[in-house]
């Protein structure tokens, strides 16, 4: 007997309006996945940026009283409370895809894992966010946050590499060939990305924008490591010029021409916002938009890197 004989008549109802294709609806649901995964960036560091790390001094609820914000509580509340309804938000959308993707849980297991990836790390998220309201905005626990947000747009960025057909089994386009050598270069771009965030926390623990005016910071030397911070940032950028050469040289086009134009816009971007709030006192709003662009260039190095490794090699 079948799975599908053994379920109720109810489900079997449901299960048989389900896609038993990679339809509109299942791209769509991925899109809007990584959309939120950075929209989720950028609340969170509103959240900090606006000092309203602790407008809901508890967790679970926002107060002891109540499980969400108060008038009472203004701005900070509302701004905090803002931020933890996304994460349900994001929730719903990955059940959702779930749900589309029953019916193609076996012929399409690499959108149904990471589907699946991206909904159990959100109840983690949350749990992480919960101790670092608990913890008093402890800078360690506020940074592992935001990696593990970082994390999040990687897994949908390649969800929706896959749910659109540009790479993996089921591409829907034969890819240029590239030369043997973007396959390490794109990785190591991906790599030196993830380093720059990670060295990035560093330096934000160690600034002034702790998410509340009685939060700890990591008591490190700020200045030196905004210098350590950039190191990768010029590997990244050398990295993707290398890429753009390489594009221009052999006339290749497809995905990784665009792919790596577009690192390169936000890579340069990024620098600039970098280099204009080191130089200005690090505004909340450049803060922000750094914030921004970080998940921005995660995204874009991951699809780069997926393009490079799913394309043939000369």
């Amino acid at each position: 007997m079948s799975t599908a004989s053994r379920l109720p008549k109810t489900v079997q109802l449901l299960t048989s309006k389900l896609p038993t294709e990679v339809n509109k609806a299942v791209r769509r649901l991925a899109l809007f996945s990584l959309i939120g995964q950075t929209v989720l960036v950028v609340t969170g560091g509103a959240v900090r940026l606006t000092a309203s790390g602790l407008g809901c001094p508890t967790w679970p609820r926002c107060t002891s009283d109540s499980l969400v914000n108060t008038p009472e509580m203004g701005i900070h509340g509302f701004i905090e409370f803002g931020n933890r309804l996304l994460t349900f938000a994001l929730a719903a959308v990955a059940a959702m895809m779930l749900v589309y993707l029953w019916n193609l849980r076996k012929e399409r297991r690499d959108l149904f894992m990471l589907a699946l990836g991206l909904l159990a790390s959100i109840p983690a998220q949350a749990i992480i966010g919960g101790i670092t309201v608990l913890s008093g905005l402890n800078p360690w626990v506020v940074g592992l946050h935001f990696l593990v947000s970082m994390a999040l747009v990687v897994f949908a960025t390649l969800l929706v590499n896959r749910a659109y057909g540009r790479t993996g089994r089921f591409m829907n386009r034969t890819l240029p060939v590239l030369p043997s050598v973007a396959r390490p270069i794109m990785l190591a771009v991906a790599v030196f990305s993830a380093l720059s965030v990670m060295l990035g926390v560093v330096v934000t623990g160690a600034g002034p924008h702790a998410g509340d005016a009685d939060a700890p910071r990591n008591d490190l030397d700020w200045d030196l490591f905004s210098h350590i911070h950039a190191v990768p940032a010029y590997l990244i950028t050398a990295g993707t010029l290398f890429a753009v050469f390489l594009v221009i040289r052999h006339k290749i086009s497809g995905p990784f021409r665009s792919a790596s134009y577009l690192l390169l816009g936000v890579t340069l971007l990024q620098a600039v916002i970098g280099f204009t709030q080191y130089y200005n006192g690090i505004p909340a709003l450049l803060v922000g938009a750094h914030m921004f662009g970080a998940a921005v260039l995660m995204s874009a190095a991951t699809n780069a890197a997926d393009v490079a490794k799913h394309s043939p090699a000369s």
